[in-house]
């Protein structure tokens, strides 16, 4: 996998890389700290786009927003269409195992942003992907190849499941050489994982955007208090908070451990910025508030408008 990391970082210019989204603690006050950043699976797209967009046309009309996503996702599969191999459909992918149905909404938008941007698309679930032994590639229910993917589904996943091992035999990593296309493109995994938040905090110490973070342990955070995030979590699950003067609590699974930064609270409900970007390029936001401190997959989407 770290061979399939580092040739896609070589050749990220070649890869398509469409979008992710930065979790940012602000009260108004000082600057905003970066919480996480999600840059292979974010979700809380499709409220953020168009949708809040709408409402804000409707409630505040001649208001402004913050918010150009859907037009930099149509022009950026536009951009990178060149990327893509040739002879076939761009699959979009999710997990049929998705309950809530968030994964197949973000999907489905996705989707629908590369077809106005001219693109020729199709569905298929992570689950029915197949493999053709006889020729070595992956297939889709029509028994296709799937030249390039679109998937919703973590990195971290792809490469641990059974099919593994042709996962990466195969990888198109923008040399021509693969046989299938994955987007977002490997190199995400060092991005996605927790553990970016300790790595920024050594290079680049005190910096005004961010918080002590380390690998090891809490060490002088427990005098400030600390969450504990798991390197792999998703939507807050395993995510522990831990008071000032409060004992370290061995984990089994390794963690970033991150200084305690409580998101402001607003009429009992925390809140936290979503700042999104296509590209390299910032691109929106949005707002999500849940009850406890955690933000997790049920909190609540909260549109804003810019007076």
């Amino acid at each position: 996998m770290a061979e399939a990391v580092t040739e896609a970082w070589r050749r990220r210019a070649e890869l398509p890389s469409l979008y992710g989204r930065f979790d940012l603690r602000y009260d108004g006050t000082g600057p905003a700290k970066l919480l996480e950043y999600n840059a292979d699976t974010p979700t809380s797209l499709v409220e953020a786009a168009s949708p809040q967009w709408f409402w804000m046309e409707e409630r505040f009309p001649g208001a402004d927003q913050w918010n150009s996503l859907h037009e930099r996702l149509v022009a950026a599969w536009k951009r990178q269409a060149p990327l893509l191999p040739p002879g076939g459909p761009l699959h979009f992918a999710h997990s049929s195992e998705d309950e809530l149905g968030e994964d197949l909404m973000t999907v489905a938008y996705l989707k629908e942003t590369a077809e106005q941007a001219g693109l020729d698309t199709d569905w298929i679930s992570m689950e029915e992907i197949g493999w053709d032994s006889f020729s070595g590639r992956f297939v889709d229910n029509r028994l296709r190849f799937i030249r390039s993917c679109f998937k919703l589904y973590p990195w971290e996943w792809l490469t641990t499941d059974a099919f593994a091992g042709h996962v990466l035999d195969t990888l198109d990593n923008g040399g021509g050489t693969g046989s299938t296309l994955w987007i977002e493109p490997a190199w995400k995994m060092l991005l996605s994982n927790k553990a970016l938040l300790a790595i920024l905090w050594e290079l680049y110490p005190d910096h005004p955007n961010l918080l002590p973070a380390h690998l090891d342990g809490p060490r002088e955070l427990t005098a400030t208090g600390w969450v504990a995030k798991p390197l792999l979590g998703r939507e807050g699950a395993g995510v522990t908070i831990h008071e000032p003067g409060s004992e370290p609590v061995p984990r089994e699974e390794p963690c970033c451990y991150q200084e305690l930064a409580p998101l402001p609270a607003f009429d009992g409900h925390h809140v936290v910025l979503g700042a999104w970007v296509v590209e390299d390029e910032s691109a929106g936001l949005g707002l999500r508030e849940s009850s406890g401190l955690i933000t997790d997959e049920y909190a609540r989407f909260l549109p804003h408008v810019i007076l």
